[in-house]
């Protein structure tokens, strides 16, 4: 039976010179018996410099930190620790390779207990996690972006009915809790296939998106929301707003929007683009759910086009009826 030689010292010192982490041994006093050569480029200080020192000397900022508590529960209690990037992302003043004045890398530390001839003794492992904090916080920023996305209109950059959905059952169920207002406009645009027709989807698209930034520039207050809604449709959640405000507000959108002076096809009630309007405020006895609240808007809307376009119905009108 062959048996291998110990390593000798030599290859011993070599072999933890290749490590790609860094590699910290502290006696049981916490003074340098081991620093590596990963260490050396990154810390500015060479083996010979560091060693017999206590660590705090070198480093005094790791006084008080969770470092310092890892290693006194590695020497006194023989407990191995972990401080990952997640609380503590760089315990060490550790730079790029070559690098004093730039930003300090990202850092994973383990602290492992041993004991060798008698004496106990600490290792500290140190690994460079910037390159896959990096990754993680692009994976979340693609993973928020992704998120945004699918909450807005990709033609129209307002939200999309999804984002509606959302906001309309969280909003109903804030003025229930708070007692509040809260009332909801549905719009179409007159006559926009007549519009598609004459001008080709292209320009559609294009008129669509000119009347969506029209209504997202009257819903300024910060919990409004302007959405759209499907097709031509658009619509509004308007919080801590009576039916009485919500028509008004209906109709300085109606007039914004024909403001606009958007020409509209031979055939449209109306020699530019107009929109009508259907209100609705929710109510604790009757008007108590989203779809009751979309259903009474709807109903409202669809009075207004009955009633010639390009005007304002609101819920309980006697042409709403």
């Amino acid at each position: 039976m062959h048996i291998k030689p110990e390593p000798d010292s030599a290859l011993a010192a070599r072999v933890l010179n290749l490590v790609d982490c860094g590699l910290v041994v502290l006696d049981a006093a916490h003074e340098i018996v081991l620093w590596n050569g990963w260490m050396v480029p990154r810390s500015g200080y060479g083996a010979a410099r560091v060693r017999d020192r206590s660590l705090y000397d070198v480093f005094p900022e790791l006084r008080g930190s969770r470092v310092e508590a890892a290693v006194l529960a590695a020497l006194t209690e023989e407990l191995a620790t972990t401080v990952p990037a997640s609380s503590g992302r760089t315990p060490f003043p550790l730079r790029e390779a070559g690098s004093f004045d730039g930003e300090r890398i990202e850092q994973a530390v383990s602290v492992t207990p041993f004991s060798e001839g008698g004496e106990r003794f600490c290792l500290i492992e140190i690994r460079d996690v910037s390159g896959a904090a990096g990754r993680e916080r692009r994976l979340l920023d693609h993973a928020e972006s992704l998120r945004a996305r699918s909450y807005i209109d990709g033609l129209t950059g307002i939200a999309n009915r999804r984002h509606f959905d959302v906001a309309l059952d969280r909003e109903l169920r804030r003025a229930q809790r708070n007692g509040g207002a809260l009332s909801l406009l549905l719009m179409d645009i007159d006559s926009f296939k007549a519009y598609n027709d004459h001008f080709g989807h292209q320009e559609g698209d294009a008129c669509l998106t000119a009347v969506a930034q029209a209504l997202a520039g009257m819903c300024k207050r910060p919990a409004d929301v302007a959405a759209r809604y499907g097709g031509e449709e658009f619509a509004a959640i308007l919080p801590d707003t009576s039916l009485a405000q919500a028509r008004a507000h209906a109709n300085a959108i109606r007039e914004h929007v024909a403001a606009l002076k958007l020409p509209h096809a031979p055939s449209a009630v109306r020699p530019w683009v107009t929109l009508s309007i259907g209100a609705a405020a929710c109510d604790p006895e009757r008007l108590n759910e989203p779809a009751l609240l979309i259903e009474a808007a709807d109903k409202a809307l669809y009075a207004a086009k009955r009633g010639g376009r390009d005007r304002v119905v609101a819920d309980g009108d006697s042409s709403a009826a």
